[in-house]
């Protein structure tokens, strides 16, 4: 009888119910993804949990502009003239690589918009799709989900049997 085997799920973050009131006291700032997570489930985005996840957001764009700056100044460091062509093919293929993240992060950065912009529209951390709250833990981990872990895993499964 063939077996199949399953990748390990990654442990679900826990509930600490020693955190579930730390929200009410502590400042903005001095949350973490831990007192955001105790929170219970009645107080799905409130007021503080969308300021910290629109704190989040702004942080994490702020950094892939300070990472662009820095892709730029390394970009013109790095264009001397090499005259082994096995160096020179080296600086090129990480130049490449470089690129290529680049253009990753500047599409994360559409999706860190629309996602700033939903918080202000009070859409965020609702699917797109049902309707259903997506969840803090999937929020934590991906603050630019649209969809609930259900709704995307329908998608992708679509996308595996149709083709997109």
């Amino acid at each position: 009888m063939p077996t199949t085997l399953q990748a390990p799920r990654a442990a679900a973050p826990k509930k600490d119910p020693k955190l579930a009131n730390h929200w009410k006291t502590k400042p903005l700032e001095e949350l973490t993804d831990a007192d955001i997570l105790a929170m219970p489930d009645s107080e799905y985005m409130n007021d503080v949990q969308m300021a910290y996840f629109r704190h989040k957001l702004v942080q994490l764009k702020q950094d892939m502009h300070n990472n662009a700056g820095e892709t730029t100044e390394h970009l013109r460091e790095d264009t001397v003239v090499v005259p082994d062509p096995a160096d020179r093919a080296t600086i090129e293929e990480e130049h490449a690589l470089e690129l290529r993240t680049r253009d990753r992060e500047r599409k994360l950065l559409k999706k860190i918009e629309q996602s700033i912009s939903r918080i202000d529209a009070g859409d965020y951390g609702y699917c797109d799709e049902t309707g259903e709250p997506i969840g803090v833990g999937r929020l934590l981990a991906r603050p630019t989900a649209t969809l609930s872990l259900e709704a995307q895993q329908r998608r992708e499964l679509k996308q595996k049997m149709f083709g997109d």
